[in-house]
């Protein structure tokens, strides 16, 4: 124990304390003396025990009735003020961790003088009332730090610096000076020689925060990079996240998936792995479509008069046959071919070729696809296996995802049920009702 806690303060308002303090103990040691039914040895006994007792009552009335009321006449003074942080202090515990000093404070300044005949009572009772200062106000500093980052949170700022990582590593640091010095209090060091030794410790503190470093230096480049934020679409397939970012911590992201459970990452994951951040998709306005209609290559044919006189009465593709009608024309009368012996001779519209167009003309018309600054395609990609793909790719004007499934649904809905129109097949697997059927219409045809 540090017996330099016994010596008096040498501040001019400390020491009238001291001297008030010492007063008392020296009349209630002459009171007890002039009284005869208390033996001379027990005098010292029973003048440490009155102390004690005074001692603990009036700071269990500090505590118990003179801390409530003053926070009660705080509480009642900030509902009447226009602002809201106040509230948020005093609903964080700001105030109640502080009032916490007033009891600890009272003893640790009167102690010295009260019990100046017992300096290893003093040391020891200024040693706990030291401690649970420090405690007192470290939970005072962490309340205030909870206060900072609910307010920073609820500005608009905040959705482009991720402050909480940096509200952890504080808090972080407020422990561990916390706890060397009560470590220090508790060994009667200071506190900077305590902090000198710790340099023979630094390779296993580096072993045992080695998640909290890495996440402070990740969560330092995210901020500083703009990688992610709060409300974020994240996607990490690797770690199964998929949703929405609720927490950015010192070690830990917690990610809510679509389906409501949570998947935590460590934060240094996020700069040493891949991930996928879908806010560029939500702040463009528009979410890409990227499917494809798989044609059965036997039904592609060329285009007869009778499958075009049909054709021209399907809206949207009405002036583009016209168009498309005369063109071939002109280059099949330029290049002197002619198709009364052979079809294949010459240019000749197709009903696969003819789809395709009406597929990007019924998009252009649609009111839920964006039309300017971003693209809209139909493309045929290379034949395979599974037929000819028809590949659409554009984006709608919407970004929700229920409204986003709603439209590319109702759109491919649509293009599945007119592909027969236009004598064509969409390819599919071969299953075993086909294969039921085949083998009923066989056994009829015998």
């Amino acid at each position: 124990m540090a017996v330099e806690a016994s010596n008096p303060p040498p501040i001019k308002g400390l020491e009238q304390i001291d001297q008030q303090a010492s007063a008392v103990s020296d009349h209630l040691t002459q009171w007890l003396h002039k009284q005869s039914w208390i033996a001379e040895e027990f005098e010292a006994t029973v003048a440490l025990l009155a102390l004690i007792s005074g001692l603990v009552l009036i700071s269990a009335l500090i505590y118990l009735i003179l801390r409530p009321l003053l926070l009660r006449w705080m509480h009642v003074v900030i509902k009447r003020t226009r602002f809201s942080w106040d509230d948020k202090l005093f609903g964080f515990g700001v105030f109640r961790w502080s009032t916490h000093f007033f009891p600890a404070l009272f003893i640790y300044l009167i102690t010295p003088g009260l019990f100046k005949n017992f300096p290893t009572l003093v040391t020891f009772t200024n040693s706990a009332a030291l401690i649970y200062m420090v405690i007192a106000a470290y939970f005072t500093i962490d309340s205030l730090l909870n206060v900072i980052h609910v307010i920073y949170r609820q500005r608009e700022s905040a959705q482009r610096f991720i402050v909480g990582t940096f509200i952890q590593v504080v808090k972080l640091f407020t422990t561990l000076i916390a706890l060397i010095l009560i470590i220090a209090i508790l060994i009667g060091k200071s506190p900077l020689m305590l902090l000198g030794g710790l340099g023979m410790f630094a390779s296993v503190l580096m072993l045992v925060f080695k998640d909290v470093i890495l996440g402070f230096v990740a969560g330092i480049q995210i901020a500083s990079n703009k990688m992610l934020k709060l409300g974020n679409w994240l996607e990490m397939p690797s770690h199964g996240a998929d949703g929405t970012v609720e927490e950015v911590g010192l070690t830990v992201v917690k990610v809510r998936n679509f389906d409501n459970t949570v998947t935590t990452l460590p934060t240094y994951t996020l700069i040493s792995q891949p991930f996928k951040n879908w806010q560029g998709m939500t702040d463009s306005g528009g979410r890409r479509i990227k499917r494809s209609l798989l044609i059965d290559v036997n039904s592609i044919r060329l285009a007869d008069p009778a499958m075009l006189e049909r054709f021209r009465k399907i809206e949207h593709i009405c002036d583009y046959l016209k168009k498309k009608e005369s063109e071939i024309a002109v280059w099949n009368k330029t290049h002197a071919t002619s198709s009364h012996n052979n079809r294949v001779n010459g240019r000749r519209l197709t009903n696969v070729g003819t789809f395709r167009n009406y597929i990007e003309a019924y998009l252009r018309n649609h009111p839920e696809i964006h039309q300017h600054g971003m693209t809209l395609l139909v493309r045929q990609l290379a034949p395979s296996s599974e037929g000819l793909p028809i590949e659409i790719y554009c984006f709608t004007t919407t970004t929700a995802w229920v409204e986003y499934e709603r439209i590319q649904a109702d759109i491919f809905d649509h293009f599945l049920a007119v592909a027969p129109e236009f004598d064509l097949r969409i390819f599919q697997q071969t299953s075993g009702t086909d294969i039921s059927q085949a083998i009923v219409q066989l056994s009829q045809q015998k």
